[in-house]
């Protein structure tokens, strides 16, 4: 007979529980019982007690790991142990000696427009090269973008030369004879006809994506769709997302209400409004705009990287697109299943204790010196001393490196990088770069823009 547990969680992680129980294949029967809590790291030990009235025939219990109180007194209560599994479901195949869970990002389901947004005023070979820099990081369309009152006499060359180079191209403009001319050079898509142009679509083969007449005027919107699919016309939607504090968030009930009307349209949303004007990083805002793409089944963005603080915004967009996906398809929050959108800060930033350091700074018996750090600061040994201080400068005097100037830039460089991990909470491992995510070309080993060559060096130590 088979050993039967019973796995206790709440409402958020149900769904992802069963899931990986599933594909483990478990040598074991199981019971998933969602005890009445929405968040699983807020059971504790008297809750379950309370709550469970049924231990569904199990011979033990597995609790969510973050779970607190006394496990021995509840084993005692309930007759059977009950032990903590994991902190992170995704360990849970790990737990239990099967293999991790990963998920698949190779698959999204979200187009990225890429623009290049000053066409006009760069050669057709500057702007060829743009256009490699956003393929790689990403892009699968790049939007040639107009400027108003401009002149943009190599249009038709630039389109003609991306078009022969295997590159599929939109052009972005609002001016009528822009859009005529883009769409006979052979632009794919067409940005923005709305309904007094949308006799452009008639005129050329392009995709047009459409967008209110007037902002906001949904109405205009609709008779547009209507009289696209009267013709049998593909198109793309966009009701236009807005900036905070110009009407961002009446434009999301925008998106919500133009999905509710129209279920099976395609849907663009231009996120350079909120990326570009809003002064925070970007990785972060990329994730929640890539999320509510995944809710509403918005299928193309339009990014740009105009200003500096954006200049990962493709990368980063091209990275949330695949965690979006892989959490919605398998039901569960977009947590643990890349970490490449997490720049700043890290899950587990001080993977040991100040006791754990100083157990094994006990053990050393050579002189070469280890950095680690802890929530209490900065930390450096060898078999002569321990040494602790939040500032590196502190150290300096006791290491004796005065004479060593290699050895004194070494400890300054690992030392420098420890500082900088225990101030942001991220992970620091000697002789290792921190991990910046998406914040550098290092992830993925994209191309710097300018130089067109592989970014970044290593630091070896002799």
């Amino acid at each position: 007979m088979s050993e039967h547990i019973l796995f206790l969680t709440g409402k958020l992680a149900e769904k992802q529980l069963h899931t990986i129980l599933e594909k483990m294949r478990p040598d074991f029967t199981y019971t998933v019982h969602q005890i009445g809590v929405k968040v699983a790291a807020l059971m504790t030990a008297d809750m379950i007690r309370r709550r469970l009235t049924d231990t569904f025939g199990a011979h033990r219990i597995v609790i969510p790991g973050r779970c607190r109180g006394d496990l021995e007194s509840l084993s005692a209560d309930l007759g059977i142990p009950v032990e903590r599994g994991p902190e992170e479901l995704k360990d849970l195949p790990t737990y239990f000696g099967k293999a991790a869970h990963h998920y698949d990002l190779n698959r999204y389901n979200v187009k990225i427009f890429a623009e290049i947004t000053d066409a006009p005023n760069i050669s057709v070979e500057d702007a060829v090269k743009r256009a490699y820099y956003y393929k790689k990081n990403g892009a699968d369309i790049i939007d040639i973008g107009c400027l108003p009152s401009t002149p943009f006499p190599h249009m038709e060359e630039l389109i003609r030369t991306l078009k022969q180079e295997g590159f599929t191209v939109s052009l972005d403009s609002l001016d009528n004879q822009d859009l005529l001319r883009g769409g006979k050079a052979g632009a794919d898509f067409l940005l923005s006809l709305h309904e007094s142009s949308v006799w452009i679509a008639d005129e050329v083969a392009s995709t047009p994506i459409l967008i209110p007449e007037k902002h906001e005027d949904l109405a205009s919107l609709d008779r547009a769709i209507d009289a696209l699919q009267a013709k049998n016309r593909p198109f793309i939607v966009d009701p236009i997302l807005d900036p905070l504090h110009f009407g961002f968030t009446r434009s999301v009930v925008r998106y919500h209400e133009v999905r509710k009307n129209h279920p099976d349209i395609e849907i663009m949303m231009g996120i350079g409004n909120l990326t570009e004007l809003t002064h925070a990083d970007t990785a972060g805002m990329n994730a929640l705009l890539l999320g509510i793409c995944s809710e509403l089944d918005v299928n193309h963005i339009l990014a740009t990287e105009v200003s500096r603080h954006a200049c990962r915004a493709i990368k980063e967009a091209d990275l949330a697109r695949r965690i979006m996906l892989a959490a919605k398809e398998q039901n569960t929050l977009p947590k643990h299943i890349d970490p490449g959108l997490m720049a700043l800060h890290e899950i587990a930033p001080f993977p040991y204790q100040l006791d754990e350091i100083r157990e094994l700074a006990a053990q050393i018996k050579d002189p070469s010196y280890r950095i680690q750090i802890s929530p209490e600061g900065l930390h450096i040994f060898n078999r002569d001393g321990f040494h602790s201080a939040r500032d590196p400068f502190e150290l300096y005097p006791k290491l004796g490196v005065e004479t060593d100037g290699g050895h004194a830039f070494y400890l300054g460089v690992e030392l420098a990088r420890a500082e900088i991990a225990w101030q942001l909470g991220k992970r620091f491992t000697q002789d290792q770069p921190l991990f910046w995510g998406c914040a550098t070309d290092a992830y993925g080993q994209t191309v710097d823009l300018h130089t067109f060559k592989p970014a970044g060096t290593t630091l070896q130590k002799k």
